[in-house]
């Protein structure tokens, strides 16, 4: 079954008024891969960016969508949409009940789901899939960044890191075909290099790669690249 996949990041000695120049961190990590070192990609690039007040129950104070296709190259838009432009306008006043959420993107290889359950081989196409980076001020949804993470990621479901082709467990090795092993290597490596970036790069104490589930993604993670290789 899919399970929302995430990345809980810590920092030492985390004040809020670092927030900004840790999230710009985070991000610059998360462009460099999905971007593939091409600055001009609009994978290098914020899509959108709002401030929660209080907890999730609440609208936006703030909220922006920009425009990173080539019909809008050279807008004041597209120049906003730089990561250190975009954070720097969503977190113009820090709150520390607020949570400051960016939205990101990459290219990910995604089953066709309607071929999976028709029995049929499954179709895989490179698809532009959501990411939300959010930072947490300390009193935001009653302190909840203790167990979020002064920054989490959300990379949305796991499915194209953990697909299963059949409902049998114990058939599924048997029935994984060549295409979703490269495919599910390819999207579990872009993962990976993304995360021992940001443990690299981002001067992080602590991360946390999790289910919403709870289920032990490593454990899954690792069976799936046994096989695969």
């Amino acid at each position: 079954m899919a399970d929302q996949l995430y990345l809980s990041l810590w920092f030492p000695n985390f004040r809020l008024a670092s927030l900004p120049a840790a999230l710009a961190g985070v991000l610059r990590q998360f462009a460099l891969i999905a971007a593939d070192g091409k600055p001009k990609s609009p994978f290098a690039r914020v899509h959108a960016a709002s401030t929660f007040p209080i907890d999730w129950t609440e609208s936006p104070t703030y909220q922006r969508i920009y425009v990173n296709d080539a019909r809008a190259a050279d807008t004041p838009d597209t120049a906003g949409s730089i990561i250190e432009t975009a954070v720097a306008e969503a977190t113009e006043q820090l709150h520390d009940d607020c949570a400051y959420e960016f939205e990101m993107g990459w290219a990910l290889w995604i089953p066709d789901s309607d071929a999976a359950e028709a029995g049929f081989d499954t179709a895989w196409k490179l698809q532009h899939t959501r990411v939300k980076v959010t930072g947490f001020g300390p009193d935001f949804d009653n302190g909840a960044y203790d167990a979020n993470g002064h920054i989490r990621v959300d990379f949305g479901l796991d499915t194209p890191w953990t697909f299963e082709s059949g409902s049998d467990e114990d058939a599924d090795e048997e029935s994984l075909d060549p295409e979703a092993a490269k495919r599910i290597q390819q999207n579990v490596e872009k993962l990976l290099a993304f995360t021992l970036s940001v443990e690299k790069h981002c001067g992080i104490s602590s991360r946390l790669l999790w289910t919403e589930s709870g289920e032990p993604l490593a454990e899954k993670l690792i069976a799936r690249l046994q096989r695969v290789n």
